[in-house]
């Protein structure tokens, strides 16, 4: 049972890191003059998703947090079983221990749940170490693509840049005005052209 509350730990953790990396550009506001009126404001999309998945550092850094995660969920599952076979063991003999011997074997046993608990809650809890890991690999590589499309909407004028991977408001976008390939060609990286994707300039 212990286990499986962990679990669901993990996967809401990691749901909410991915959730994260979806909405690093939900809305980039770029005001191009105070006198530029509404008619004339440019707009355009990126597919954070897509990016991302043309980033080998990105791949890199998804591998050593799954490694890590697994590496660290094997560690507190182990504590949790030998925790489930010292109460097993105490159930079996509770019957032939004196009192002081009873109460000895339960301060142990809510002594090592505690440290259990305790270790989850620095692995995988809010601010714990999956989370500054990840900031560590994750969040340049957030910033780099941020500054890059502030960069081109900057030159280009465009008054908001979308992204597409992370709003669900988003129902029908025109290819031309995805970014996204231009923001890749910016940073540098190699990519699979999208599907349906715009046709170049």
């Amino acid at each position: 049972m212990q286990s499986n509350h962990y679990k669901q730990i993990v996967d809401k953790y990691q749901s909410n890191g991915n959730n994260t990396m979806k909405k690093i550009i939900l809305i980039a506001a770029i005001l191009c003059t105070f006198g530029f009126g509404a008619s004339a404001q440019k707009y355009a999309f990126v597919n954070t998703d897509y990016i991302l998945g043309n980033i080998p550092d990105y791949a890199d850094a998804q591998t050593q947090l799954d490694e890590l995660s697994a590496q660290w969920q094997k560690e507190i599952e182990v504590k949790f079983t030998e925790i489930d076979k010292m109460y097993k063991n105490f159930q079996n003999e509770a019957v032939l221990l004196p009192e002081d011997m009873k109460k000895k074997r339960e301060d142990d046993i809510i002594k090592k749940e505690k440290e259990a608990k305790d270790l989850q809650k620095k692995r995988f809890g809010q601010d714990g170490d999956l989370f500054k890991k990840r900031q560590e690999l994750v969040k340049p590589i957030q910033e780099k693509i941020y500054n890059t499309i502030e960069e081109i909407a900057t030159a280009e004028n465009y008054a908001v840049v979308f992204d597409k991977a992370s709003s669900a408001t988003l129902i029908y976008t025109n290819p031309k005005y995805d970014i996204s390939e231009q923001v890749l060609d910016k940073l540098g990286y190699t990519y699979k052209p999208q599907q349906n994707t715009k046709t170049k300039k």
